[in-house]
């Protein structure tokens, strides 16, 4: 059985260890949590679209381009191939939904900060890492996969970034110098996007009580407002926020759970109803966030993207869709408790397996057990992009306008 690599959910939440307590604790969250909705269609209002010159991205392996890849081991194949025909950095076989969110606002897809090989930040850069988190966990990457790069550490990163290319762009003599770099008018003009937090709650999972992460909760969604605020106070204006998908319906975390499952364990859809409940309580506080960071920042126009209802339609209309059961992993081995992890080799029973991909992705919507296929995000981000699922229900092209 191989040890799992640091981008796959710090470790699939330690082979699911909280789920022997997490029982007692269903009735707990239930009666605490109150459901985010927000399924129905919507209409972008009739004014321009907003140009964006750039994006700048904050989160962990869900958006993350190629940074954690960059710091530390390259991620192998088959990632990536079914796009990009080689490992490009992402926890997919594919493009992920930054991609196709760049592509709509026809931009080229965001170099990762932390990548300096052929990298061209002209139109924005991605400072997400796989594993990473909103607060710092103080813990080892080799350990559980947690990102030395969390959300504080990916502010500064930006800040240098932008101090240093303004001051490069403003130093160069020649046209030609400034290709790669953004144009320092072009930070007030960009979209801001962030889709981090589930990590956080993974972390919770593993070191917490119910009612100490249900208490810590709010301090996590003040630390990701407080990064807004300060991007603020430097002038950018328009935020993109995802809220945290169903974790408790990823592969991996389906994967631990034998029949018959504990009454109420399981919601109706079969995901693991206490972890999801658990994202729901994060997403409900920070819309509560966004509606009062919208007072406070008068200039700003900030959008609140549900991305747990997009993915959780998905998973629950699965085979209408045209995907197999969310329960059904692409890539990787996975049998009993016996793993070996997506692209790697590793012995069961005596005998050396490697765990390559199925043979048609586009049928799965778990690449890894943790991480999404390209086909997955492509819908995932046809559904967002349109303002369907978002507050205000504008689409990703006119996210630059106040509600």
């Amino acid at each position: 059985m191989s040890k799992c690599p640091a981008y796959v959910l710090h470790c699939a939440v330690e082979k699911m260890e909280t789920g022997r307590v997490l029982v007692a604790s269903v009735l707990v969250i239930y009666a605490l949590v109150i459901s985010v909705g927000g399924e129905e269609d919507a209409s972008s209002p009739s004014v321009s679209a907003c140009e964006f010159p750039a994006i700048y991205n904050f989160g962990d392996s869900n958006s993350d381009t190629g940074g954690i890849s960059a710091a530390f081991y390259a991620m192998p194949s088959p990632y990536g191939d079914t796009f990009f025909n080689r490992p490009a950095g992402r926890g997919s076989d594919g493009r992920l939904i930054i991609d196709f969110i760049a592509e709509k606002l026809g931009l080229p897809y965001l170099s990762s900060y932390l990548d300096s090989i052929r990298s061209n930040f002209r139109h924005g850069a991605n400072f997400a890492s796989g594993g990473a988190t909103i607060r710092r966990q103080n813990e080892s990457w080799f350990d559980n996969g947690v990102s030395p790069f969390p959300l504080d550490i990916q502010f500064v990163q930006y800040d240098q970034f932008k101090g240093r290319t303004t001051t490069f762009y403003n130093q160069a003599k020649e046209l030609f110098d400034t290709q790669d770099l953004p144009r320092p008018e072009d930070f007030s003009k960009a979209l801001y996007t962030f889709d981090i937090g589930q990590n956080d709650l993974a972390a919770g999972f593993r070191k917490m009580s119910t009612e100490k992460l249900l208490a810590e909760i709010p301090d996590i969604v003040n630390q990701l407002a407080a990064a807004i605020r300060s991007l603020y106070d430097r002038g950018a204006r328009a935020f993109w926020i995802h809220n945290t998908g169903p974790i408790g319906c990823l592969g991996v975390t389906l994967h631990y759970i034998h029949d018959p499952s504990p009454t109420g364990y399981l919601d109706r859809h079969g995901c693991v109803k206490f972890q999801n409940d658990m994202a729901r309580q994060f997403n409900r506080l920070l819309k509560q966030k966004v509606i009062q960071l919208r007072k406070e920042l008068p200039f700003s126009a900030i959008t609140y993207v549900n991305v747990f209802a997009a993915k959780y339609k998905l998973i629950s209309n699965a085979k209408k869709l045209g995907f197999f059961d969310k329960t059904k992993i692409c890539c990787g081995y996975h049998e009993d408790y016996d793993h070996v992890w997506c692209g790697n080799k590793g012995k069961i029973n005596g005998n050396e397996i490697y765990a390559g991909s199925c043979e048609d992705p586009s049928l799965y919507i778990s690449w890894d057990g943790v991480h999404y296929t390209e086909a997955a995000n492509h819908w995932i981000a046809n559904q967002i992009a349109s303002g369907s699922f978002s507050d205000p229900p504008v689409s990703i092209t006119n996210a630059c306008h106040s509600p």
